[in-house]
């Protein structure tokens, strides 16, 4: 009876030992395959950025070649620059001839004139011939381009020329009156300030030094930020 007992219990032994190993085995195999499909989506994500990186790559290569394919299309127009640059420096460095011919072209059919581009014309050309000391003819010139012009807003300046023409030649009484005329017709013309001072010194050279040094005064007070009146300060200070 004994004997069996122990046969019993050493098989019971055996079958749950048998069974401890069974466990085992199946536990080693779940672990491995749940590492085995750690690994396998780790190497999917893997194969997704390394498809990822290659996408930018071959972008970046895309731009890198149409860069260089713009480049390519620029260069002809850079060198262009560079060979119309050097033309130009080489004009600039050749000596300038003394005097330039100009030719006229009477054309059939002129182009209308515009009237403002002709008044232009016209007070520069008087203008000119103050430049030159051809005094007589410079207020002939500026008399007809205020005829001409009366409304143009070179009319004051003309006629404040026309003073400096005749202070230019010592004719101060006439000079006197052109000058007062612009203060009169022009009283918001830009030549107002300049006026008032020639005419204080006209006045001056006329022995009227207390005229003068009242005109002074009246266009330091009026107009106190022009150049004018600056100078008018210089001359009170000296009279």
């Amino acid at each position: 009876m004994n004997s069996r007992i122990c046969i019993v219990a050493g098989a019971a032994v055996v079958l749950l030992s048998g069974c401890s190993g069974n466990d085992m085995i199946i536990k080693k195999q779940a672990e491995m395959e749940a590492r085995i499909e750690q690994l396998v989506q780790s190497y999917a994500a893997t194969n997704a950025k390394l498809a990822e990186i290659s996408a930018n790559v071959a972008d970046l290569q895309g731009q890198m070649l149409k860069t260089t394919t713009d480049l390519e299309e620029v260069k002809p127009g850079i060198k262009e620059l560079q060979s119309s640059l050097e033309v130009v420096q080489k004009l600039q460095s050749e000596p300038k001839p003394a005097s330039a011919k100009v030719e006229v072209i009477n054309n059939h059919e002129p182009a209308p004139v515009d009237r403002e581009t002709t008044a232009q014309d016209s007070y520069m050309k008087a203008f000119g011939l103050y430049s030159a000391d051809k005094f007589v003819e410079a207020i002939a010139a500026f008399e007809n381009f205020i005829g001409a012009f009366p409304e143009s807003e070179y009319a004051a300046n003309a006629r404040y020329w026309i003073g400096e023409c005749y202070y230019s030649q010592k004719n101060f009484k006439a000079a006197l009156v052109e000058f007062g005329r612009v203060l009169k017709e022009y009283p918001q013309g830009k030549k107002v300030p300049d006026a008032m001072l020639k005419l204080g010194l006209t006045q001056i050279s006329l022995k009227d030094q207390q005229a003068g040094k009242e005109t002074f005064k009246a266009l330091v007070e009026k107009y106190p930020k022009a150049e004018a009146a600056a100078k008018a300060r210089e001359w009170l200070g000296k009279l």
